[in-house]
């Protein structure tokens, strides 16, 4: 078997896993940012402005079902290439209509091609679940938690930071030339990720002709100690016959799901509501909630670990209650920036605590748990931002505050159907799993 070769390390496996996820993720925010440059120009209703900020999520969540899957036939190389790929035919695209129609020409009979591109350069987002897999691949079991919190805390930053960035670039831009701007970082980043990385030892020797099972046991000298568990697509529809399944699905749809539809809806809020300027509004959404929420996971899967998933779930889904009838209830600017960074912090940690709880409520497919419960419960992130729009049609400008009733009763009904979970919570479950978005 000498004339085998395996390239790469872990650390160039993780460095280039984050660096694709952290390109890709960034399309969370597409929108959302200058949303209000598109709702001015475009004449959009609340709906339609909620439906353009959520497009991304659109795919984003649901392709991260089959793309990670896809990862144990053919490793991760190319499931990230070719999401990576598609974002970027979105991008293209949107750039096209807006060298070619603003600031004039856009009107309401662009806006299907408009959210079409979105929901093409929202794949991108569908990454996390590939690179999850590549970086459990390149590590060993001890040291699953650290790599895959480092790849999510690095990766989950960049909706923050294009909140920030975007409306800037905007001012000193222009829109279509910021966008350009983001082509082009797409592109480099591509192109970075393309060279950087090398699939996981196993798959480089299968793909050099050794068969699985001796690839597997080359592999595993060379450190690789996880690896492809049989047929993926029979493991998630092994989940998906088991209801406890769908029940982490819809908590994930609270946590995440609002995560995805906060970071995108907030800036509108904050400019219609308190009538800030776009850039300041894009801003404080960045630094109150985005880049809380996501580097609060870190020390919420460590709190998950200490005193149990199911509590740290059903504290966490109270602290968004709580917030949220705040942000209903009041107008008060300081007492609306607390109910924000506390908001953060109960999605950010809600998220880790669910992911927690997959390998012990779904231990006889956990895989494909995984990747319904990631990949639906992002889903959120497209749903929630038009059923916030209603609120918008029906009461007007305050409706941007009154919509967070609906937070609350997401909350509300996350907390009892955690509790339920915790009532019928299986005896055994298995020693570790890699962990989720």
């Amino acid at each position: 078997m000498g004339e085998y070769r395996i390239r790469g390390s872990p650390r160039r496996g993780l460095a280039s896993a984050t660096l694709g996820f952290f390109v890709g993720f960034a399309g969370v925010v597409l929108y959302g940012p200058v949303a209000a440059e598109f709702e001015a120009a475009m004449g959009l209703s609340g709906v339609a402005l909620g439906l353009l900020v959520g497009v991304p999520q659109l795919t984003g969540s649901v392709l991260r079902v089959p793309f990670g899957a896809w990862v144990d036939d053919v490793g991760p190389r190319k499931p990230f290439l070719a999401l990576l790929g598609l974002s970027l035919l979105g991008m293209a695209g949107l750039s096209a209509v807006l060298l070619t129609a603003y600031p004039d020409g856009l009107t309401m009979e662009l806006y299907p091609l408009i959210l079409f591109f979105g929901a093409l350069s929202g794949c991108g987002i569908a990454t996390f679940s590939v690179g999850t897999t590549q970086t459990s691949y390149w590590y060993p079991k001890a040291r699953q938690g650290t790599v895959l919190a480092v790849y999510a805390g690095l990766g989950n930053s960049s909706p923050g930071l294009f909140t920030l960035v975007l409306p800037a670039a905007l001012a000193a831009l222009g829109l279509t030339n910021a966008y350009l701007a983001w082509f082009a970082f797409l592109a480099l980043g591509t192109v970075a990720y393309a060279v950087l990385t090398v699939d996981p030892p196993s798959f480089q020797l299968r793909e050099q002709g050794m068969e699985a099972d001796d690839a597997r046991v080359r592999a595993a000298e060379r450190g690789q100690e996880l690896f492809p568990g049989g047929d993926a697509f029979a493991s998630i529809r092994d989940a998906a016959s088991i209801p406890r399944t769908w029940a982490l699905v819809a908590l994930f749809f609270t946590s995440f799901g609002g995560f995805l539809a906060l970071t995108v809806w907030l800036p509108s809020y904050w400019a219609a509501v308190h009538e800030m300027e776009v850039q300041s509004a894009g801003a404080l959404t960045a630094v109150a909630f985005t880049l809380p929420a996501a580097l609060v996971r870190v020390p919420g899967g460590y709190l998950s670990d200490r005193v149990g998933g199911e509590i740290t779930a059903v504290a966490s889904f109270v602290v968004v209650g709580l917030a949220s009838f705040a942000l209903v209830g009041t107008r008060v600017y300081t007492v609306v920036l607390g109910a924000t960074v506390l908001l953060a912090v109960g999605v950010g940690v809600a998220n880790a605590a669910v992911f927690q709880l997959v390998p012990t409520y779904v231990p006889e497919a956990v895989g494909g748990a995984s990747g319904l419960v990631g990949g639906l419960g992002a889903f959120g992130g497209f749903v929630v931002p038009p059923v916030l729009g209603v609120f918008v049609d029906v009461h007007g400008t305050s409706g941007y505050a009154t919509g967070f009733v609906v937070f609350v009763a997401l909350a509300l009904l996350s907390v009892a159907l955690a509790d339920r979970l915790y009532r019928v919570r299986p005896t055994v479950a298995p020693d570790s799993a890699p962990a989720g978005d």
